[in-house]
């Protein structure tokens, strides 16, 4: 019933044609436009009737149609024989047929604006959180260099994505994804890898979602009873005074260590002993989302979830602003020491740059939706220049959190080194606007993750079974392997860098570099266009992406 319910013809538009709303030549094996005789048609008005010039239009599609095969197009019916949209009438099995209207795609269609900032939103996730990290790994001066220099390469990868489908001659490809181009290319092993990859992309994603919700829920949790019992913890954070407390919650750099400890000391008393028992970041959370969340990955419609997208965007608004407060309270505290390491800064070169790279090639990742946010654009032919718009407003966020959030960490009296992953960690849990904002992305978290499921889910189920809900016992038990993965993370390498520039360099080296280059490549070849600095670069860009995924085991 799904072939049944698709329009069986399409207008394909791009360019300036979507603009003036004229029809190219269709695809005649799956589009055929055809006559319903008037007791069957229903639409705005119930005397609607077919007009003569329909019938006879149909009749001529119907001749060009015996006139070639299904696949040679120079027979293909021309522009004035296809049936106006005003003309135009969808059969349903049913025995009913809908009237396509002129308005209704350009109507559903986005100005350059609103697509320039659905990139944006879209790219805004949990990296963010783990650039001020990168950057310290990498160095000041690199960190900043290395992430305009992948913001732009990452660009121009995705600007190949999103010309792809329009290189490919002699195809209809106006409903095409980019696994459907690795699939043209490659054939199944294209499609395979492509699906692959993505899975890789949106399983790290929500695995990097499960250890920040155990994060979030644990620091607002202790908020909440430290406020409700007067428990007062500074005394026991190695950090700065004041108001505006930054602390280092390893001092000795043991990343993997419980984060209750600072809770329970000699003078704690037996309630809070319990609370610090039930409630531990790395033992009790992550087993108690289980509980919220599953019931919510196993909804069969994701649709609910998905009127929650706009907190995506208030999310990083607000952490804007509080970086932005923090960083006005604090001042900046920078000094510059070119390659030696000092008691409390960092070089401003150090070897450990493949880890902001990893970073940041999740960080700008939009590869594989990038062809369904730009169908949406209603001036087709800006798509370049939209796409270059919305990266320089991500980088200059990236660029903005990461540099204010480095360049004001109190140093001295904490070193550097001290930047965590999700630098919200750096701030007590007693901090009022810290709490606000891990309460903020908690709820967002909880919101999105069940989108991500639903993204997961189609698209392993569909290829597997051929439906995105099988039974309940297939999808529960798909469930059950996501949601236990982000467990085991969360209870025994709680670090988002680690996880978050493994799944970026992973899914980036075939998604971002190596078929996108590939692509190219070929769709030269076969033009007879492919030069040789063409190839020796986008070999080159093949070769980056392997040693960026390689330099990932030696970090």
């Amino acid at each position: 019933m799904e072939d049944d319910s698709r329009p069986l013809l399409v207008t394909e538009q791009t360019g300036e044609s979507s603009i003036h709303g004229s029809t190219d030549s269709l695809d005649i094996k799956v589009k055929r436009p055809f006559h319903v005789e008037p007791r069957n048609i229903v639409g705005d008005e119930p005397k609607e009737r077919v007009s003569a010039e329909a019938a006879i239009l149909n009749s001529r599609v119907h001749y060009y149609s015996k006139l070639t095969g299904s696949t040679d197009r120079l027979l293909s019916p021309p522009n004035h024989v296809i049936p106006q949209p005003g003309e135009i009438y969808i059969y349903s099995p049913l025995g009913t047929a809908f009237k396509v209207t002129s308005g209704g795609d350009q109507s559903s269609k986005n100005p350059s604006i609103i697509t320039i900032f659905a990139i944006w939103n879209t790219m805004m996730g949990t990296s963010i959180l783990s650039i001020p990290w990168g950057i310290k790994q990498a160095g000041f001066t690199m960190g900043i260099l290395i992430l305009i220099f992948t913001g732009l390469l990452l660009l121009y990868c995705c600007y190949i994505v999103l010309k792809s489908p329009k290189s490919i001659p002699y195809v209809d490809t106006s409903d095409w994804e980019f696994p459907d181009v690795c699939r043209y290319y490659f054939g199944k092993f294209g499609q395979w890898s492509s699906l692959f990859f993505s899975m890789i992309s949106l399983i790290g994603a929500m695995v990097v979602y499960w250890v920040l919700m155990s994060n979030f829920l644990f620091n607002s949790g202790q908020f909440i009873y430290n406020y409700a019992h007067n428990v007062n913890v500074s005394d026991h954070e190695y950090g700065t005074n004041g108001s505006d407390k930054v602390i280092c919650p390893f001092p000795n750099f043991h990343p993997n260590s419980n984060g209750t400890s600072l809770l329970v000391d000699q003078n704690t008393n037996e309630t809070s002993a319990s609370f610090a028992h039930w409630w531990s970041k790395n033992h009790t959370i992550p087993l108690y989302l289980i509980v919220l969340l599953l019931p919510l990955l196993c909804f069969r419609s994701a649709s609910f979830f998905a009127r929650f997208t706009f907190l995506g965007t208030i999310s990083v608004i607000y952490l804007i602003s509080l970086v932005t407060y923090k960083a006005i309270r604090l001042g900046f505290h920078l000094e510059f020491h070119w390659f030696d390491h000092t008691q409390f800064f960092v070089p401003e070169f150090r070897l450990q740059f493949p880890q902001l790279t990893g970073v940041l090639t999740l960080a700008f990742f939009i590869h594989n939706c990038i062809i369904t946010l730009m169908k949406s654009n209603k001036h087709q032919e800006n798509n370049v220049r939209d796409l270059s718009v919305a990266y320089l407003l991500v980088g200059m966020t990236y660029l903005y959190v990461g540099v204010l959030i480095f360049a004001s960490f109190p140093s001295p009296p904490i070193t550097k080194e001290c930047i965590e992953p999700n630098f919200l960690d750096n701030f007590p849990s007693s901090d009022v606007m810290v709490f606000v904002a891990r309460a903020f992305l908690l709820f967002q978290m909880v919101t999105v993750y069940p989108l991500l499921g639903y993204l997961v889910r189609v698209q392993v189920m569909t290829h597997f079974f051929g439906s995105s809900y099988p039974s309940f016992f297939h999808v529960l038990l798909l469930n059950i392997c996501i949601v236990g993965a982000g467990v085991l993370m969360a209870m025994f390498y709680p670090n988002i860098g680690s996880i978050i520039r493994f799944s970026g360099a992973t899914c980036g080296l075939a998604l971002v570099f190596v078929f996108p280059a590939l692509i190219h490549m070929i769709s030269l070849h076969r033009q007879g266009a492919l030069t040789w600095p063409s190839a020796v670069f986008h070999s080159f860009l093949i070769l980056l992406g392997i040693a960026n995924l390689v330099a990932q085991f030696f970090m």
